[in-house]
């Protein structure tokens, strides 16, 4: 949510950042039940720079066949969406880092495709909750500097990070997570030569540009003051979470890892988001995929360590 100077040699932040209280919230949020919530201690929850909606929620995206795409790079990232019979769809990196979530609905099931810049998290919802179908948009508060999502329906809070509302009628709800993944637009095309892809949004953005240049070398989080990882783990690199269970990645990198029912494998040729000013031109991060053994994939997610240990301190961590 906060954006940095493209070009920039360091972090730039450009993001007011406030600490607040349901009191004041309620002027924003008036339609939020602030006394129903599982939140115990109110300063976690910051402003991220922009106000409710600030940044746009994508709804009903359009798409076009892979045949058809020429702008996006090869190496660049997109969350893959396969469900059932339905035709595979594509959503860049390079939109979402502008918008945050799309809302869709891909072979019958509606969807929240979602990714924090700030935590690296890319996950997809199952939008059906409690009897209702629910659409989120973006709340512009972080807190652990992961993304607050909120559902239109009944204006509860909802973690982007756990997938459960914080905040509102609907407090202590849960998402059911999808087994999507994030890869190279070369990755996804090759395997879906027939498969769609989100057209470029109408909005007038920089797709393509990195607003947060540098961010995943840095030493900090943005606007995040808990304790950091166990075992000397930089705050910023990346890990794989399954459930409460945290592999990092650099230990992939070096071959592929079967435990506890899972086969996780690792491969080059996908870019950062969230390194150069050109995703297209940002290092190689590669491709991480889990499995269980029979093949099938998992619901997971590839995060930033501080965001693991913030979320779940009581997590487990296989570093070997």
């Amino acid at each position: 949510m906060i954006r940095m100077l493209i070009g920039s040699a360091c972090l730039s932040l450009v993001a007011l950042s406030a600490s607040a209280s349901p009191e004041f919230w309620k002027f924003e949020w008036p339609q939020t039940d602030f006394e129903t919530t599982s939140v115990d201690n109110w300063v976690e929850i910051l402003s991220g720079g922009p106000p409710k909606d600030g940044i746009p929620a994508l709804d009903d995206p359009q798409f076009i066949v892979v045949r058809d795409e020429d702008q996006i790079g090869e190496r660049e990232p997109v969350i893959a969406v396969e469900i059932g019979d339905a035709r595979p769809r594509a959503y860049p990196i390079r939109y979402l880092t502008w918008h945050e979530i799309v809302n869709d609905t891909v072979g019958g099931v509606p969807v929240a495709v979602t990714f924090c810049p700030l935590c690296n998290s890319g996950i997809t919802f199952d939008r059906r909750v409690r009897g209702q179908v629910l659409s989120f948009g973006v709340s512009g508060k972080l807190r652990n500097s992961d993304m607050i999502m909120y559902d239109r329906e009944t204006q509860s809070w909802w973690q982007q990070a756990l997938g459960q509302s914080i905040v509102g009628e609907m407090t202590g709800a849960q998402l059911t997570q999808l087994p999507t993944w994030m890869e190279s637009w070369a990755e996804f095309k090759a395997r879906n030569p027939d498969g769609l892809v989100m057209a470029q949004p109408a909005f007038n953005r920089q797709y393509g540009r990195n607003p947060y240049v540098s961010y995943d070398s840095s030493h900090k989080p943005f606007l995040y003051s808990g304790d950091m990882p166990p075992h000397g783990i930089p705050a910023l690199a990346r890990v794989v979470r399954v459930g409460d269970t945290a592999w990092p990645v650099a230990r992939l990198t070096k071959g592929e890892v079967r435990e506890n029912g899972l086969v996780l494998s690792w491969s080059s040729g996908q870019a950062s988001a969230l390194d150069k000013g050109s995703i297209a031109n940002s290092r190689d991060v590669g491709t991480v995929r889990v499995r269980d053994r029979a093949g099938n994939d998992v619901p997971h997610d590839v995060m930033f360590a501080f965001a693991f240990h913030a979320f779940w301190p009581e997590g487990t961590w296989r570093i070997d």
